[in-house]
């Protein structure tokens, strides 16, 4: 515990450093690191989608970093001390898990999920839906909101309730497609997605880890196609879709 005292301090003071010393850690305000911060919150996506641990433990030090700037930057604008970010985390912890810092009881994880929600409502939040952000990705949205109105007991019963959810959702879709209105098309899609999210969760699996799991398949079988292409003395562009398709089925053979 000492040497994790040790480091974390260490940081501290290269961060007061640099803001005090360096031109361009001086320049920046909460505006300026916002879009900076949203990138390596991506890039740690990115090592955990991958599994990559270096790259993980890499990404948490840049976001290490990112949370002390924005303390530091707190502090300048008189707003709040890094002592306040850590013991409200501190109390916030304590306050929502009473089933270990209070007398409260739990028989498993989704009751430990319940009583946060109930606790969150108690210290003054309207909505259970509250807290989700409104600029995170759609599909990560999409099952925020689902996993938290699951806490007051609205959720389907089991997985095939919802397939048959998205089987009528496709259904409506078809029926938007025939009526060619465009808005009912976009409005019956969004539906199918969000009921196909809800199916995700059914079956225990990240969608939108799944689906980055496809555009890495997708591109790594693209450029192979390209290259093999290129090795025939050919381009894409000059390809029948009978002969792309050709090469991208090789592909998926060999994996």
């Amino acid at each position: 515990m000492q040497e994790v005292s040790q480091a974390f301090l260490r940081l501290v003071k290269i961060m007061e450093e640099l803001r005090e010393q360096c031109p361009w850690d001086r320049k920046q305000t909460i505006q300026t690191l916002r879009q900076l911060t949203i990138e390596e919150t991506y890039e740690l996506a990115d090592a955990i989608t991958e599994e990559d641990w270096k790259g993980i433990k890499e990404e948490l030090g840049d976001m290490m970093l990112h949370i002390l700037f924005y303390s530091k930057i707190g502090s300048e604008q008189k707003q709040f001390e890094l002592t306040e970010v850590l013991n409200g985390i501190c109390d916030k912890l304590i306050s929502r898990h009473p089933h270990i810092y209070g007398d409260v009881k739990v028989n498993s994880e989704e009751d430990v999920k319940q009583n946060w929600e109930k606790l969150k409502l108690k210290e003054g939040k309207k909505s259970v839906l509250s807290g989700v952000p409104k600029s995170l990705p759609a599909t990560v949205k999409a099952m925020r909101l689902q996993e938290k109105a699951k806490q007051v007991g609205f959720e389907w019963d089991n997985k095939e309730q919802v397939w048959e959810k998205v089987k009528e959702e496709m259904n409506e879709l078809t029926d938007a497609i025939n009526s060619k209105e465009q808005h009912l098309i976009e409005e019956e899609y969004g539906d199918l997605i969000f009921s196909l999210i809800n199916c995700a969760r059914f079956l225990q699996v990240d969608a939108e880890n799944a689906l980055e799991l496809t555009n890495k398949k997708f591109i790594h079988r693209f450029t192979q196609m390209e290259e093999q292409a290129l090795n025939k003395g050919r381009s894409l562009h000059d390809m029948t879709l009978e002969e792309m398709d050709s090469i991208w089925n090789e592909i998926k053979r060999v994996k």
